[in-house]
């Protein structure tokens, strides 16, 4: 990975070339699993409906059609709004009709698609496949490409610009319960030149600076555009920010409630006249395209040569041509001459839906839309003074600067001791070396660390500040001695190492398989699973609940997909999460359980290995953090070593094959 570059031409070489290998691995991965797998596991697996039935839901902006899709017992999906997915009815490829989620309820999705559907759509059997869009790849590389235009950014991109701090006078806080660091933070971000970076560890409160730091900012009159990679966060931002500014969601917020769907533009183009009369005439359209439909469309078959003109004439004569009999002519004629009417009513109500967009744009104070819709053709002509990027640590530099190019300073806020990007391809890995890393070791001082935490206890937060914070984290009072103790819980009917496992004192518990648990990995599959953590996992989820905790307050956590599918098997509280550590990220619940799943004579823990996949997963606890594992795997890499020694001296290790027999498999 490159931290500084010679010049323009190399930097936009390095990222253009890893940008195409992964849209190709990409696309690749998720064309080859819909074809090596079947529709129901894949809709297992979340990425895939079966059995929807179409109905149409009117129009969208730009007047893009809209389906409504639902079914009895809707599934559990990772299909979310603003994703890509594939329509088909039967087998399906690559030609399938490509749709954009436009919003998504607990028992029905509405899809957008920019031209006309296929009938069969509207009908029963449909199966919708969640697929890879190449729009972000595309709009990566032309802002690589419109770097030549913006020579004011390239020398702090290249690593070649000495960034220095502009004065600024005193600040008065809009929200007066912010630390001293978050305050430093906001302050220096107001007084940075060009590039500042929050740095918030696990529970922090980077994205409460970041919202204050936006409306600090918004208070000078700056006009402000605030992005994220994923729409959940940039709906975070919104939900936060509405109170103190005017702020426009551009796109469909994944989670659509009232407080929400006020501000975006969706919502909001809704009462500009403009838009009201381009839906008067997007109705018109509508109408002439089924009156249209009745006559024969002129196709090469039948033009047969002919042009436009050459047909209105033969029509005005009454003459056929070239064998083309006169009532197909006339049809043809009538055809074209309502096409036109339907041109020229489009262009008109895309101009009245163009101006209505503009004025709410212009009178948002704070955009918020996701990386990769910042350069759509919605804000193709719009320039902002200061760019928010908020979870900055899990976009790629590509990404990050779909936003940049349209601003002259850059404010990103996150923890790059936390997951890095998802990239699919191991040639393209240095794409997981985000922009905000590599701002921060080029330039350090134009970071502020936030040291202080609100989420967990003490001795939860301990080992991942030890060995990823430099020590350098405290605990706020009112979460540094938080323990299951403080809830009116009744343990006096558990026995065994359920008992010892859920004791409030004990905040930090292992729970050793001792070697005695193999895991597995089923026929065809790269994942693995552990059946005996399972059972272990599952018993300690039944305990917890037995005590009084609610399923919603618990969380499961395991490195590997297959042992997910396991345990969401073998426990049967819906409300209990169970999520691989990615699906954890920015998430906390009271108790966490983990399970390492990896158990072999070898001491192999692959991807285990990542140090920022363990600090995900044991920061998300606030009171009670319960690992389970082999000692004798784990032990064998030194960060896991260490972390057995810090539950040894800080909390429990409870040992199946010693005090507490384990005969549950």
């Amino acid at each position: 990975m490159k931290i500084k570059f010679d010049d323009l031409e190399e930097y936009r070489s390095y990222f253009l070339h890893l940008i195409e290998i992964e849209r190709r691995e990409e696309m690749r991965l998720y064309m080859e699993e819909i074809r090596k797998m079947s529709g129901t596991k894949r809709e297992k697996l979340g990425r895939a409906i079966l059995n929807l039935r179409g109905k149409d839901a009117g129009r969208g902006l730009g007047g893009a059609y809209l389906i409504r899709y639902t079914r009895k017992n809707f599934p559990e999906t990772e299909i979310s709004v603003g994703d890509v997915v594939l329509l088909s009815q039967g087998k399906v490829s690559e030609r399938n009709p490509q749709a954009t989620v436009y919003e998504k309820g607990k028992n029905y999705i509405v899809v957008s698609i920019s031209t006309k559907p296929p009938k069969y759509l509207y009908g029963r059997g449909i199966r919708m496949d969640l697929y890879v869009s190449d729009m972000t790849f595309r709009r990566m590389k032309e802002a690589l490409n419109s770097l030549a235009n913006r020579r004011d950014l390239i020398p702090f991109l290249l690593g070649k610009e000495e960034l220095k701090p502009v004065t600024f006078g005193r600040v008065k806080f809009f929200n007066g319960e912010l630390n001293k660091s978050q305050r430093d933070a906001v302050t220096r971000s107001l007084s940075s030149d060009k590039i500042f970076l929050i740095h918030g560890p696990p529970g922090t409160g980077k994205t409460t600076t970041l919202v204050e730091s936006i409306v600090q900012h918004v208070n000078l009159g700056e006009k402000v555009l605030a992005t994220a990679d994923s729409n959940v966060s940039v709906d975070n931002l919104v939900e936060r920010l509405w109170r103190y500014v005017n702020v426009v969601r551009i796109g469909n917020p994944a989670r659509v409630t009232k407080s929400l769907l006020e501000h975006t533009l969706d919502y909001l183009v809704q009462f500009e006249e403009e838009y009201k009369e381009a839906r008067r005439i997007w109705e018109e359209v509508d109408k002439l395209v089924e009156e249209r439909d009745k006559y024969i469309k002129p196709t090469q078959q039948w033009r047969r040569g002919l042009g436009d003109d050459e047909i209105f004439y033969l029509a005005r004569a009454g003459k056929s041509a070239r064998g083309i009999p006169l009532t197909v002519i006339r049809s043809m004629a009538q055809w074209l001459k309502i096409q036109k009417k339907i041109e020229i009513l489009v262009k008109k109500a895309k101009t009245l839906e163009d101006r209505a967009v503009r004025k709410i744009l212009e009178r948002g104070e704070v955009i918020c839309a996701t990386n990769s819709t910042a350069g759509s053709e919605i804000l193709r002509d719009f320039q902002f003074d200061t760019l928010f990027i908020d979870e900055a640590t899990q976009s790629t530099e590509p990404s990050s600067l779909i936003p940049l190019v349209k601003v002259r300073k850059v404010v990103m806020a996150g923890d790059h001791k936390q997951l890095p990007p998802t990239v699919m391809s191991y040639e393209a890995k240095d794409l997981q070396y985000t922009l905000f890393e590599r701002m921060h070791h080029i330039y350090p001082s134009i970071t502020s660390f936030l040291d202080l935490q609100y989420r967990m206890n003490h001795k939860i937060m301990g080992f991942s500040n030890i060995q990823f914070y430099n020590g350098a984290l405290r605990s706020h009072p009112k979460v540094r001695n938080i323990t299951l103790a403080d809830f009116n819980l009744k343990y006096s009917h558990l026995s065994g190492f359920e008992r010892e496992a859920l004791k409030p004192e004990s905040v930090v518990v292992f729970i050793d398989t001792c070697g005695n648990m193999p895991e597995r990995q089923r026929k065809g599959s790269t994942s693995y699973e552990n059946e005996g953590e399972g059972e272990i996992v599952k018993r300690i989820v039944c305990s917890i609940l037995e005590i009084g905790i609610k399923g919603k307050d618990i969380g499961v956590i395991t490195p590997y997909d297959d042992q997910v599918d396991l345990l969401r098997n073998l426990i049967s509280d819906e409300e209990v999460e169970i999520k691989s550590v990615d699906g954890f990220q920015g998430r906390e619940k009271e108790i966490i359980v983990i399970s390492f799943v990896r158990s072999n004579p070898m001491g192999e823990i692959g991807f285990l290995k990542d140090s920022r996949r363990l600090n995900v997963s044991l920061t998300r606890a606030k009171r009670k953090l319960i690992m389970v594992g082999d000692s004798q795997t784990l032990s064998c890499n030194k960060l896991y070593y260490q972390l057995l020694q810090y539950v040894e001296r800080e909390g429990k290790i409870l040992k199946l094959c010693e005090e507490l027999p384990f005969n549950g498999v």
